[in-house]
């Protein structure tokens, strides 16, 4: 179903003085023909603003896009009854031999340790098996990184709880046309992500697999990661190359996820798919002891 935003200019004047003016700006909106009376209470509510007392729109502009989820608006769903009942929604890549994920690593091999053909001799007539062999480093595909990947003493794959990575609320950070890389505090502040699987949505996944996804990337700022911790989030995850600015060899946004024992799962893809709340999120590693990352199946169950 196709969405729809706006966008305006507006002055607000308040009943116990004062007055706020913005340029510009923009909130999701039910449909294309949402009344400027409407507007003008989204972006009040947007902003949580009391005492208001008029509010004057120029220059407004509806037009086709994803919903961001601004507060109060129509996918804003975090707080309500919605539960999420509905359809499946895949939001990893598929594994296949010789593919590309992160440039520098070796790509996974895929080769028969028992063939078809040569267990028709172990077997009944009519009855055969394939057992297959599958070579990859733990960075493969779509991965989720636990905090022993960071730290020695950290928690490992067979550590991590099952609350910690199934069922978990999403709440999706769409930052696809911004022109910064970075992804701060900005981006987050408005958002409730505690207990959450915060998922950035960046657009970078369009690029997967080729040599163009290694640049112009987005990645989480130092302070984009203190803020998530702080504010409570359960996991974090992004659809580009790394969670981190690469050429930072800190790697401050793992650093600090991962020692506050947030798992983190880089190279998703779909998130064009997922409204900004609502839609709840899994991806369980397999339990793998002494092993910080594994591939994952992550997917997204839609609300009702």
């Amino acid at each position: 179903m196709t969405e729809y935003r706006a966008s305006f200019d507006a002055a607000i004047a308040f009943g116990n003085g004062g007055d706020l003016a913005v340029h510009g700006f923009r909130v999701d909106v039910p449909g294309p023909d949402v009344t400027e009376t409407q507007i003008g209470a989204l972006f009040v509510a947007s902003l949580g603003l009391l005492m208001t007392d008029t509010v004057e729109l120029a220059n407004v502009e509806v037009f086709a896009e994803r919903h961001k989820g601004t507060r109060g608006g129509p996918s804003d769903r975090r707080d309500t009854t919605v539960k999420a009942g509905g359809r499946f929604v895949e939001l990893g890549h598929v594994i296949r031999a010789g593919m590309v994920t992160y440039p520098g690593l070796p790509a996974p091999e895929i080769d028969a340790h028992l063939t078809r053909e040569s267990s028709r001799e172990l077997y009944a007539p009519g009855t055969e098996f394939a057992i297959d062999r599958l070579t990859l480093v733990g960075n493969t595909g779509t991965y989720l990184d636990a905090p022993y990947h960071r730290y020695a003493g950290g928690t490992d794959l067979a550590s991590i709880p099952l609350e910690a990575t199934a069922d978990l609320p999403a709440v999706v950070a769409r930052v696809t046309g911004d022109r910064r890389a970075g992804i701060g505090v900005g981006a987050l502040a408005g958002l409730d992500v505690r207990g959450a699987a915060v998922l950035l949505h960046t657009g970078d996944d369009a690029r997967f697999g080729t040599a163009g996804y290694a640049e112009d990337r987005h990645f989480l700022t130092r302070e984009g990661a203190a803020h998530l911790v702080e504010q409570g989030a359960a996991l974090v995850g992004i659809d580009a190359l790394n969670i981190d600015d690469t050429a930072d060899l800190e790697r401050p946004a793992h650093t600090l996820l991962l020692a506050a024992g947030i798992p983190v799962v880089e190279h998703l893809t779909g998130l064009d798919r997922l409204p900004p709340t609502g839609a709840k999120f899994t991806a369980v590693p397999l339990r793998v002891e002494g092993f910080g990352t594994i591939p994952v199946r992550a997917f997204a169950r839609l609300p009702e």
